[in-house]
C-alpha cells in the first residue's frame, strides 16, 4: 500500500517548520561539519565570526515588540552578546555589528527565530566538541552552553509558544520562507568567512 503524503497544513506550526527546512538544514550541518570548525582554536575562530555575522543580523527580532507579544520572554533569549564575549575570551577582534536583518513581515520573522533557537538545542553536541580545544561555559564557548533551564525544556517551552499561534495558511507559509531564508543566510556568511569553501 503506497504510504499518503503528509498534509503540511495539518500539522503544528514546528513540525510545519521543521519539514520545510529539512533539506535546507541538513546542507547546512554537512558543509558545517565538512570544515571541521572544532580542529582548532583557529578553525573555531572562523567559526565564532560566522556566529557573529549571524546572531548580530537577527539580533534585534528579539526585542521586536511584536514578536515579543507572539512569543514572551523572547527578550530574554538573544545570545549574540555571548559571542562577542567568546571572540574576546580568544582575543580575537570583534567585528562591527552586522546589519540587521529585514524580514518581509512578522510572520516570516518568526521562521528566523526557529532557526536560530533551534540551532541551540543542537549545539550540545558541538559544545562538547569545544571541550576538546580547552573551551567551556565561562571561557570562549559561552553562547553554545546550555540554556540555564536546559535544552529540552527551553526548546519544548519555545515550540509550545509557537504552535499555540493562530496563523492563517499564507503566514504559516510566510514562516517557513523566512526559516529558509535563515538557513540560507547562514550558508552564503560562512562560505564566506572560512576559506577554501
Amino acid at each position: 500500500m503506497t504510504p499518503q503524503p503528509i498534509c503540511t497544513a495539518q500539522l503544528p506550526l514546528s513540525k510545519r517548520l521543521k519539514a520545510g527546512t529539512s533539506r535546507a538544514h541538513d546542507s547546512v550541518d554537512a558543509l558545517v561539519m565538512s570544515v571541521r570548525p572544532f580542529a582548532s582554536l583557529e578553525c573555531y575562530g572562523y567559526f565564532l565570526r560566522l556566529q557573529h555575522d549571524f546572531h548580530g543580523a537577527l539580533n534585534a527580532l528579539y526585542d521586536d515588540i511584536e514578536l515579543n507579544r507572539l512569543l514572551p520572554g523572547l527578550s530574554e533569549l538573544p545570545r549574540f552578546d555571548a559571542v562577542c564575549a567568546d571572540l574576546a575570551d580568544l582575543q580575537l577582534q570583534i567585528p562591527p555589528a552586522p546589519q540587521a536583518v529585514a524580514p518581509r513581515s512578522t510572520y516570516a520573522a518568526l521562521g528566523w527565530l526557529y532557526c536560530s533557537e533551534g540551532s541551540n538545542l543542537g549545539a550540545a553536541f558541538l559544545f562538547k566538541d569545544t571541550q576538546q580545544i580547552g573551551l567551556t561555559a565561562e571561557n570562549g564557548a559561552r553562547h553554545l552552553a546550555p540554556h540555564p533551564d536546559g535544552r529540552a525544556l527551553h526548546w519544548r517551552q519555545f515550540v509550545a509558544l509557537l504552535d499555540g499561534l493562530e496563523l492563517s495558511e499564507a503566514q504559516r507559509e510566510e514562516a517557513v520562507s523566512g526559516a529558509v531564508a535563515a538557513f540560507d543566510f547562514y550558508r552564503a556568511a560562512l562560505r564566506d568567512i572560512f576559506p577554501a569553501t
